[in-house]
């Protein structure tokens, strides 16, 4: 039946924001299936009806992280000219907000310590196509404004992007990490032409 489709579908989006929620704060190879499934309020017997295995949950939920940063992109981007939206994405990017966020922030940041310790596999290769998908994009606004060797300059913006956010997060003093925040939004948009905003045309 429909219905009964629809609400497994519903399910599996529950048990997979709970792993990611999970995989953010413990480390893929500390998530617990039970753990998972209690928190998402259902019993670990009905885990297989959804993954076979633990390493399919933690891929799949990788995955899902990375479709929520896509998400958000487009919420950046989309309409928008390509500089304007460049912008966008990197004062949110590099906001206090999204800093604070690690529950729900940026997966490349939060897994970066982690998947390099793992084996090759699923869940390596859900980290790999989403860091390079967030490249494409940052590169398909690139490209459109002109700039030459748009692909790699992509990837160097978003290894910029991850470095200034992990520093930020690292720091132990609010404001050291609100200028590293603010310093690296700044210097970015100079390296890539852009318009800064009113608050850092003023200083």
């Amino acid at each position: 039946m429909r219905y009964d489709a629809e609400h497994k579908e519903k399910t599996r989006k529950r048990v997979l924001k709970e792993a990611a929620r999970a995989i953010r704060q413990e480390g893929p190879e500390r998530v617990g299936v039970a753990g998972v499934m209690a928190r998402a309020g259902l019993t670990h017997g009905g885990f297989y009806a959804h993954f076979k295995s633990k390493d399919e949950l933690v891929a799949a939920a990788i995955g899902e992280m990375f479709e929520d940063a896509r998400k958000r992109f487009a919420i950046n981007a989309d309409g928008y000219p390509p500089d304007e939206g460049l912008i966008r994405h990197i004062d949110f990017y590099l906001s206090q907000a999204h800093r604070d966020a690690r529950a729900t922030g940026c997966a490349i940041v939060a897994l970066a310590a982690d998947l390099p310790r793992l084996e090759d596999g699923p869940a390596r290769e859900a980290y790999s196509q989403g860091a390079l998908g967030m490249a494409r994009r940052i590169a398909g606004l690139l490209a459109e404004l002109g700039h030459e060797g748009a692909e790699d300059l992509g990837r160097s913006v978003v290894a910029e992007l991850v470095g200034s956010l992990s520093l930020a997060r690292a720091v132990s003093d609010p404001e050291q990490s609100d200028r590293i925040l603010a310093a690296s939004r700044r210097a970015l948009k100079q390296r890539l032409g852009l318009r800064p905003d009113s608050e850092e045309s003023a200083s």
